[in-house]
């Protein structure tokens, strides 16, 4: 044991009796003392910032718990004794800065989770409130394994969901009345069907898309050829495609990463590949539009895909990508955001050694030949080699889809960006 720290470890633990035996004059000078041997004692500080914090002593309280955040920043209850400070105090910028390191630490936190949304409500931030809440209720346990106080806060994030639910319902009934009269007569019961299931009125059975559920469209892991006549002319387009991507690889500019969560945001299984180069987009269409300096550089492969029915949905579809992989990496089983859409490839670059799988199903690429498959089925791709593997990925309507589904998903989704503010994190 370092002979220096053994004064403190005996203070530590002489405080801790104290405080056992409810003593609290005490344990305050020895935390006290602790400080004043090691200014950056998370134990001492935090004793001193909650006893400072219980006598409202704020700016005290302040320097002692900022020590112990800046001392040990990955605890985020070091982070939320802050923001509680803040709130006190009064400063809603700062207890907003407290409670986003809190989840940056933890992104699951269901404290910080609660405080962020009552932060927002209390200064009128509605639907950041919403969605912060929403978070809360999704990653709790439980309810009868809180404690009193978290149990308080999780019955009002619970509420604050099921009015957002019934308000977003309201809203999208109104929203899509003229479309709805605009297509009368047309077989729409799966798209109401749909519909409900997305405001919660009916419940969703066998696929597990993310975002935007579509019932009654069998779960094809992968589709038959003759589905999409238009893949012949994709496939005679590949040496050009493929010509075209060297191009801008050579030229390595406009590659990011493919996942790009914020530092706050649960990632869970995309934890090793947030923000990593080792699976990187060279996006030719985004979130819907197309990426102009992009497009311009690939025409050979904008007329190819322009063959191809792109799906119409504002602010989420088309999309369309050069997709990199790098060697030894695997991107892990995931599904997609809704089986309106299906998801394309056309294998350009396949060293030996890389495969994917849909549902049961595993297929190795072969350069040039190109395949269609439903994303909302788990699936997962490898690259267990030691070179680069690259495939262009776009999206198109699930062919039995009829047109005026289609028109009633694209209306849908104008209706989503409306309500969320152009908000793309609504809908499939």
């Amino acid at each position: 044991m370092n002979p220096d720290r053994s004064p403190v470890t005996e203070l530590h633990q002489r405080a801790m009796a104290a405080l056992a035996q409810r003593r609290e004059a005490e344990a305050v000078e020895l935390w006290k003392r602790i400080v004043e041997a090691a200014p950056d004692d998370v134990v001492g500080n935090t004793g001193l910032g909650r006893w400072a914090l219980k006598n409202g002593a704020f700016d005290e309280a302040l320097l002692h718990f900022g020590r112990v955040a800046r001392a040990d920043p990955r605890d985020p209850r070091h982070w939320i004794n802050l923001a509680v400070v803040h709130q006190r105090r009064g400063d809603a910028q700062a207890e907003q800065d407290a409670l986003y390191e809190a989840l940056k630490a933890d992104p699951q936190d269901l404290m910080a989770l609660l405080m962020r949304g009552a932060l927002y409500e209390r200064t009128g931030r509605r639907e950041a409130a919403e969605q912060a809440y929403v978070a809360a209720t999704i990653v709790a346990p439980p309810i009868d394994r809180l404690t009193p106080d978290l149990r308080a806060m999780l019955a009002r994030a619970q509420e604050v969901r099921r009015d957002h639910e019934r308000r977003f319902a309201a809203f999208m009934d109104q929203a899509l009345e003229s479309s709805f009269r605009d297509n009368a007569g047309e077989p729409l019961d799966r798209f109401r069907l749909s519909l409900d299931i997305m405001l919660g009125r009916k419940r969703r059975y066998d696929a597990r898309p993310s975002r935007y559920f579509v019932p009654q469209l069998a779960p094809v892991e992968f589709f038959e050829r003759g589905l999409f006549p238009w893949l012949d002319e994709v496939e005679a387009a590949t040496p050009a495609i493929r010509a075209e991507f060297l191009a801008v690889l050579h030229a390595d500019e406009g590659f990011a990463p493919y996942i790009q969560y914020g530092l706050d945001e649960p990632v869970e299984q995309w934890a090793e590949l947030n923000h990593s180069p080792r699976w990187s987009a060279y996006h030719l269409w985004k979130d819907g539009a197309p990426v102009a300096e992009h497009v311009a550089r690939c025409p050979q492969t904008v007329r190819a895909l322009g063959a191809t029915p792109l799906p119409d949905q504002p602010g989420r579809t088309p999309t369309a990508m050069f997709s990199l992989l790098k060697p030894r990496t695997v991107i892990p089983p995931h599904e997609g955001a809704s089986n309106a859409r299906l998801v394309c490839h056309l294998p350009l670059i396949v060293p030996d050694g890389c495969s994917f799988r849909v549902g049961n199903t595993v297929r190795p690429w072969v350069p040039g030949k190109a395949w269609v498959f439903d994303d909302t089925i788990n699936h997962e791709a490898r690259n267990d080699s030691d070179q680069l593997r690259v495939v262009l990925i776009w999206d198109t309507w699930h062919p039995a889809l009829s047109p005026a589904e289609r028109r009633m998903i694209t209306a849908m989704n104008a209706a989503l960006n409306a309500f969320s503010g152009a908000d793309p994190a609504f809908g499939g």
